[in-house]
């Protein structure tokens, strides 16, 4: 257990539970500030099924119930503060003031936020230095990657010790260089998405077929390594260099040949349709368990193989 055992948590949606369920997993004190009261229940709930996944990759050591507040005063004593409010910035910003109120300067903002830049959220804080965004990929207690964002006012300080935080809950914390919206994971998943909807769009494939495409083809790689690992591995033993100087052409024409859908309300109906029917063809199945058991498979398989 790190130094940073008391670990502040607002917001109690599917991000903050998570979060939750990762830390009190490992015998963190935990606090969750949420003002709804089926927070509690909601938590509940999300411990049953996150614990025992947690259990089987050995992240269960003193598994410790969170409390759970409506009160910000309750953060008092937490030595790291994860942010999961709406994306909003108004929002954002009215938490942080809460949050600041109860924690002293010393103790990092961490936000969650899949888009907004950590510079925006330092607007009006009183200690914008140890405010950065840390965000996961859901569900993070299961997912490790967090990539960790600068802003311009945060400090060097606040980065490493978020990291340190973050390899302490067993994550895999990645830095950007620079802020951008979206940060990394994020646009990249939104290129192939952009993509996977213009595939509807023009009528090339169906939902369904485009989603086994990726489960059943080069999701099957990317589970394993990068974009540029795999395309290393393509070049032989020329390795990367012989990849893009052989058929770095071929991938410039397809750029150039990527579809810019829009979201019509036409297009909307057509990927819900789809995405429908594949859920009536997977039967009674509980998706979200299906997926939370393969991903604990995965990782197991995965071990020290990570690359």
């Amino acid at each position: 257990m790190s130094n940073l055992d008391q670990i502040g948590i607002v917001g109690g949606g599917l991000i903050g539970l998570s979060w939750a369920a990762l830390a009190s997993s490992l015998g963190h004190k935990v606090v969750i500030i949420d003002p709804d009261p089926e927070c509690s229940q909601d938590l509940s709930a999300f411990l049953a099924h996150a614990w025992p996944n947690l259990a089987e990759l050995g992240l269960a050591h003193q598994p410790t119930a969170p409390d759970v507040s409506p009160d910000y005063a309750a953060l008092k004593g937490a030595r790291f503060v994860q942010e999961n409010a709406p994306e909003r910035i108004a929002v954002k910003h009215e938490v942080i003031r809460q949050i600041e109120a109860q924690v002293g300067p010393e103790v990092v903002i961490a936000s969650s936020t899949s888009s907004l830049m950590a510079s925006d959220l330092q607007q009006g804080a009183k200690h914008p230095e140890r405010i950065l965004v840390a965000h996961p990929m859901n569900p993070p207690h299961l997912i490790p990657m967090v990539e960790l964002v600068a802003g311009h006012l945060t400090a060097p300080e606040a980065m490493d010790q978020a990291e340190a935080h973050y390899h302490a809950l067993h994550r895999v914390p990645i830095r950007a260089k620079r802020e951008v919206q979206g940060h990394i994971a994020n646009r990249l998943t939104a290129a192939l998405y952009r993509e996977a909807v213009n595939l509807v769009a023009e009528g090339i494939a169906d939902v369904a077929d485009i989603d086994r495409a990726i489960a059943n083809g080069p999701g099957l790689r990317w589970a394993l390594m990068g974009p540029h690992l795999t395309y290393h591995l393509g070049g032989g033993a020329g390795g990367y260099r012989a990849y893009l100087d052989h058929l770095g052409p071929t991938q410039e024409a397809r750029w150039k040949d990527l579809g810019h859908p829009e979201l019509t309300e036409a297009l909307k109906a057509e990927l819900v349709a789809g995405v429908e029917a594949e859920l009536a063809s997977m039967g009674s199945t509980d998706l979200r368990a299906r997926r939370d058991a393969a991903l604990v498979a995965l990782l197991r398989l995965k071990g020290d193989q990570a690359l």
